[in-house]
């Protein structure tokens, strides 16, 4: 019998394909400035952090790919933010081709949905509400840039970083000005920093809580247990993030900055953090509790279903919730009146330890093989990578070819999903219905 891939198998290959045909492209000569090739891991690296929408690169964006090269990179982030099994059934439907059953469980796999009642109505939202979001902020972005830029570069600007803050990918061009810079030339612009953080949040609440919204409008109460929590734990996480940011980095990083500049500049790098990569201050001049605030928020990401990575809002408010309700005696987790099932608990153990282990195992072999480099930027690289954040304090070009592969493994399964990815490589076989004996052990 021939055997078929399962979903989690197709949505692996197909980033793989999209990574690899990137790559060729980008090794075409006339895909750089200089008019020479690429290298291959050059390439590699960037197809793979824009494929995964992170943002970390070895090269400068603006200053060293051509404008087809620049086109390249923003096709790959937007096939990586809507997901390349998104665009492909968007594809078939305007070739007014049938889309059967199987293409539309691979389309709830692909947006975590879990209704396959409506799921090409909400393909076509996902569509028109994208179109609609980056149009707007393409718009207002070009005219600011307008002021700065030639017409035409201005245009391709708005465009470009419309769409990389919408789907989190943290990539820019702003190496025109200075290589590496990011936003820090706009730090104190409003209309610039405003625009990319309201980008950053829309596109990482998620499709689903999109739809939700539209539905009931700003009834609350009407809302899914699923969008109020992704709703609340993103408030928290941004004020929360904010805050302590402010404290830390005060006489840090933002400590040249006026009242009015701290407070955008910490809003900026909490919402940013949470997977965006996009900075309007020195990362690299962050205080070491501020580092360890952002790769808090690395770790946790946007939510589910959306343009950002990271274990998802989800899992940690499901982790957070399970441990209050333990400690105060409840025999079950629940929140805002709703039960959270054991089920999605134990997914969410899995997902929070399969990460962390992911990120830090990494981390350790790179900081064995360049010793040099600090453990706190290294750390900071590593969950960076794997919450394709695309955040650095400057060590990405410094990396051996060994560790730009590291980096490289942990920004693909940070956007694939690790757990799916372990799942889309084992074979699948019916558990045998066997319970082992029970003994309890001592914890804590």
């Amino acid at each position: 019998m021939k055997s078929r891939l399962s979903y989690v198998q197709v949505i692996a290959l197909g980033y793989a394909i999209i990574i690899a045909v990137g790559t060729l492209l980008l090794m075409l000569p006339f895909s750089s400035v200089s008019g020479e090739s690429a290298s291959f891991s050059d390439a590699f690296f960037t197809a793979t952090s824009a494929s995964c929408v992170t943002g970390l690169v070895q090269v400068d964006t603006g200053s060293y790919w051509s404008f087809f090269g620049q086109v390249v990179i923003i096709i790959l982030i937007q096939i990586g933010g809507l997901g390349f099994v998104t665009i492909a059934t968007l594809f078939m439907m305007a070739m007014k081709k049938r889309i059967g059953i199987r293409s539309r469980e691979l389309m709830i796999e692909s947006i975590n949905s879990s209704n396959i009642g409506g799921i090409l109505r909400l393909t076509k939202k996902i569509l028109l509400g994208t179109l609609i979001i980056e149009g707007i902020g393409a718009l207002i972005l070009s005219v600011r840039f307008a002021f700065d830029f030639p017409i035409g570069k201005a245009i391709w600007f708005g465009i470009f970083h419309s769409i990389s803050a919408f789907c989190n990918a943290g990539f820019d061009l702003m190496g025109v000005i200075e290589p590496y810079s990011s936003f820090m030339h706009y730090s104190s612009d409003l209309t610039v920093t405003v625009t990319i953080m309201l980008l950053i949040v829309i596109g990482g609440i998620g499709f689903l809580v999109w739809d939700d919204i539209l539905k009931n409008g700003i009834r609350f109460k009407k809302y899914s247990f699923h969008t109020k929590l992704v709703l609340c734990t993103t408030a928290i996480l941004i004020f929360g993030g904010a805050l302590f940011m402010f404290i830390f980095e005060c006489n840090a990083s933002n400590k040249q900055l006026s009242l009015g500049d701290q407070i955008i500049a910490s809003f900026f790098a909490s919402i940013s953090a949470r997977t965006a990569g996009m900075n309007i201050t020195d990362t690299a001049a962050f205080s070491e509790a501020g580092r360890l605030v952002n790769v808090f928020l690395f770790f946790i990401g946007g939510s589910s279903g959306s343009t950002a990575g990271g274990i998802k809002t989800t899992t940690f408010a499901v982790l957070l919730i399970h441990a209050f309700s333990s400690m105060r005696g409840k025999s079950y987790p629940s929140a805002l009146d709703r039960r959270i099932s054991d089920g999605a608990v134990k997914k969410a153990i899995t997902i929070f330890f399969t990460n962390l282990s992911l990120a830090l195992i990494g981390g350790a072999v790179i900081m064995s093989l360049q010793p040099s480099l600090g453990m706190s930027d290294v750390l900071f690289e590593t969950f960076s990578a794997m919450g394709t954040v695309g955040m650095t304090t400057g060590i990405t070009r410094e990396l051996c070819t060994v560790s730009k592969y590291i980096i490289i493994t942990l920004m693909y399964l940070g956007r694939v999903g690790s757990i799916s990815f372990a799942a889309a490589m084992m074979q699948k076989k019916a558990p045998p219905n066997i319970s082992v004996p029970t003994e309890e052990i001592i914890i804590g």
